[in-house]
């Protein structure tokens, strides 16, 4: 079957236009819309999901998921992408933390089958014009980091890792980082912060 890319010359910016699908009935094309993450564009899982669903090429298909682990604060999905004949085409993992975001602590589970589904379907090539990574996923990914780095970056500044840092910047010799990470104990971001410091 031939595969041409739909030329729609009125697309709006935030939809993603999918290769139009020959079969013997009809052409099939399908605009994802995308939603624009710090100045990306990414398709969400659903349009993925309505492209594999309404595609006569995947009809018969399968979409499945199976729990690889799943505990009270993590879980591992695997999703399955099987033709008719039931030959696994693609496969995608997804893994989620009950405690990245507000969303998580309810549904971790589910989140983590939709980013599952996801990249199933991306790694089948559906929707993946612009990034393999969907929407959902970047998403939480972002609000995962933000989390890790509010953590990570106390409000109020540790006194000895201050003196420590403007001692380092104002002397930065591997001496003085031994000396001072000898007598001193510091987190992992402030050693690397401290060992970009010494020339």
């Amino acid at each position: 079957m031939a595969s041409t890319r739909s030329p729609l010359a009125t697309t709006p910016k935030n939809v993603e236009s999918a290769p139009a699908v020959d079969t013997p009935q009809q052409t099939f094309i399908h605009n994802f819309k995308t939603t624009n993450i710090k100045g990306k564009e990414y398709v969400e899982v659903n349009q993925r999901i309505l492209y594999f669903r309404n595609n006569p090429i995947y009809s018969g298909w399968s979409l499945e998921s199976e729990v690889v682990h799943l505990d009270d604060q993590s879980c591992v999905i695997r999703a399955i992408a099987k033709d008719k004949d039931g030959r696994v085409i693609s496969v995608g993992f997804a893994q989620e933390d009950r405690t990245s975001s507000n969303i998580n602590k309810t549904s971790y589970v589910e989140n983590c089958e939709t980013s599952a589904w996801g990249r199933c379907l991306a790694n089948l090539g559906i929707g993946i014009e612009t990034s393999i990574a969907s929407a959902n996923e970047v998403s939480m990914a972002i609000a995962k980091q933000d989390r890790q780095s509010s953590v990570q970056s106390p409000t109020t500044p540790d006194p000895t890792y201050q003196k420590a840092f403007e001692f380092l910047k104002a002397n930065p010799t591997k001496e003085n980082l031994d000396k001072i990470t000898a007598k001193y104990e510091f987190n992992r971001i402030q050693l690397i912060n401290l060992n970009a410091l010494v020339k």
